[in-house]
């Protein structure tokens, strides 16, 4: 597999509505956060995108060590980060750093409007990248 072009960092509840192979995964690299459903929320996500593996960052004690695990592992890349909700903080580090980085508040399954947004933002990746 080629370098990833962007990362997408969410729970796996955010993706239960994404469509089956939603091809726009195979151009970035996908870390699931732990969810409520544990292992087996992670697996059903794998098998329904067809994704023989999935990243899964760790858990942290509160929403600013979990922040603080996503900006580390956002690294260079671009990034697609779906949680519930974002601080000051990290807003305001998504704004200021060099690659595109997308927020999106969502506390359950990303609706179609926001799968296409992520597709939006894969496909402005790509014209850029040529």
């Amino acid at each position: 597999m080629s370098d990833p072009m962007f990362r997408l960092v969410c729970l796996p509840a955010a993706l239960s509505e994404a469509p089956a192979r939603w091809a726009m995964l195979s151009e970035g690299e996908l870390a699931l956060l732990p969810g409520d459903g544990g292992l087996d929320e992670v697996a059903e996500i794998a098998h329904r995108l067809d994704l023989l593996s999935v990243e899964l960052l760790r858990g942290e004690a509160n929403a600013a060590a979990q922040e603080d695990t996503v900006i580390s592992f956002a690294g260079p890349l671009p990034l697609v980060w779906v949680a519930a909700e974002f601080s000051p903080r990290a807003r305001g580090w998504a704004e200021r750093r060099g690659p595109m980085t997308l927020l999106i508040e969502s506390e359950g399954a990303l609706s179609g409007d926001e799968l296409r947004r992520v597709e939006r933002f894969v496909a402005t990746l790509g014209r850029q990248s040529e």
